[in-house]
């Protein structure tokens, strides 16, 4: 097989690892991590309301049982923003981290994540459509993140048009397709804002565009966690062709692998959950593409230890940036996505000075 050109991905999993924890020990004690890190989450906040009284009210809720009228705008906070939230952020986490990991090993660049096809950017469009004009009011709650899902698959069906080639869609070609199409979708959704009548609808397309969790909802639940199912179930019955495809299209062929085919599938699915997950949360960066690496440098490459490890990984890390974004400059709320890249910029350098690790292999 020829060499991989530089900065690309992908070393092949049986690469042996240099430390591999034992898998089983680390996703229980991740799991415990993310069961622990929501109460928390749900019990701190800009609110004044306290820790104990918040776990009363989460308990309520969950068993059902009754509070003083006098509690009502306290258990509404904690019931009904604070824990969707946490909720939205654990699932978000989890969904970037695995379409990271998918779309690492699709087009075998170490700097892919799931923002590289341009979809995310895409999505903004809408978003901003709907933020900064008005547009789509007739769909009322469903407005937003109808209107950034749909973008986003008009992205989506753009990308593919234009990388597709009689030689079918090859990795490089993707890649520069979608950050192509990133820059330019970037640039529209610029000019909106400059267009922005209004300084708050302005203010808060920007704070979409950076990422944030504020509008979670309990309606927004179910669709996130449907495409985050999917993708998990799909890319769980995917490992091994996901090691062939991350060697090479001539190993994968090798290996009984339609390295073709099994690509244009994962092109659609990583673009519907980036759609999806964008949809309800905006572009947050750095979780797909920093978790990925970060796991494979704790389990190994082979995929099936990854995907056990990134999803849960990225559910626990998200949850926790999320309370940082809403506590840290309180009662102002950050942008989740600038904390995920203050967070991953310093912790990326630090991957790459490690001794040892290659990207794509611990």
């Amino acid at each position: 097989m020829p060499d991989a050109p530089p900065g690309e991905a992908a070393a092949a999993p049986s690469r042996p690892s240099a430390r591999r924890l034992p898998l089983t020990p680390l996703v229980c004690a991740l799991l415990l991590a993310l069961a622990a890190s929501v109460p928390v989450a749900v019990g701190v906040g800009a609110a004044g309301v306290p820790f104990d009284a918040a776990m009363g009210y989460l308990w309520a809720g969950v068993s059902g049982g009754s509070i003083a009228p006098d509690e009502v705008s306290a258990y509404t906070i904690v019931w009904e923003l604070r824990l969707p939230r946490a909720l939205l952020a654990a699932v978000v986490g989890a969904g970037l981290a695995a379409v990271g990991v998918a779309l690492q090993a699709m087009v075998r660049n170490a700097l892919a994540d799931p923002f590289v096809l341009g979809i995310s950017s895409g999505a903004a469009v809408g978003a901003n459509a709907v933020l900064i004009f008005g547009a789509f009011a007739s769909l009322g709650v469903w407005a937003l993140s109808g209107a950034a899902f749909v973008s986003a698959l008009a992205a989506m069906g753009l990308v593919y048009a234009v990388a597709r080639s009689a030689q079918g869609m090859t990795p490089l070609r993707l890649v520069l397709t979608g950050t192509a199409m990133y820059y330019g979708f970037s640039a529209i959704t610029t000019l909106m804002v400059f267009a922005a009548e209004r300084g708050e609808a302005a203010r808060s397309a920007m704070m979409w565009l950076m990422g944030s969790l504020g509008g979670a909802t309990w309606a927004t639940l179910p669709i996130a966690t449907a495409a985050l199912a999917g993708a998990l179930a799909y890319l769980a019955l995917s490992a091994r062709r996901l090691n062939a495809l991350a060697m090479g299209d001539e190993t994968a062929a090798a290996l009984g692998v339609d390295a073709e085919r099994f690509r244009r599938a994962l092109f659609l699915l990583t673009a519907l959950v980036t759609g999806a997950l964008v949809a309800v949360s905006g572009a947050i960066g750095f979780v797909g593409l920093m978790v990925p690496h970060a796991a494979r440098m704790l389990v190994g490459a082979d995929h099936r230890r990854v995907l056990a490890v990134a999803p849960v990984a990225g559910a626990v890390l998200l949850v926790w940036v999320d309370v940082a974004s809403r506590t840290v400059l309180a009662p102002v709320e950050l942008p989740v996505g600038v904390l995920t890249a203050v967070i991953g910029v310093p912790c990326f350098l630090l991957l790459m000075r490690r001794r040892g690790y290659t990207f794509g292999a611990a």
